[in-house]
């Protein structure tokens, strides 16, 4: 069951999140996406639990709540929209 975790502080770290959530069920994953270029976490995270209720208990107690003096949006992750091929464009030569 997995979570985005938004409205993250840049310090906030994995092992922060895992312990957080952690109180409310058993963590699988945690991912925190970083910048391609600057390779600073990009405020958001997600995090993975064991079950429907863990998940729930953590999104019910969390989901406002301040965390690193931030406060942090929770809720089910969506699946990934298709932002379609890349590339494209130019004009064909007739």
């Amino acid at each position: 069951m997995k979570m985005y975790v938004g409205n993250l502080s840049f310090d906030t770290t994995k092992e922060d999140l895992e312990d957080v959530f952690g109180q409310h069920g058993t963590v699988t994953d945690v991912h925190v996406p970083q910048d391609r270029e600057t390779g600073r976490p990009r405020g958001f995270a997600f995090v993975t639990m064991d079950s429907k209720g863990a998940m729930d208990s953590a999104i019910e107690a969390l989901d406002g709540q301040d965390l690193g003096g931030r406060s942090i949006k929770v809720n089910e992750a969506r699946p990934r929209e298709d932002r379609g091929g890349g590339g494209g464009g130019g004009r064909g030569r007739y």
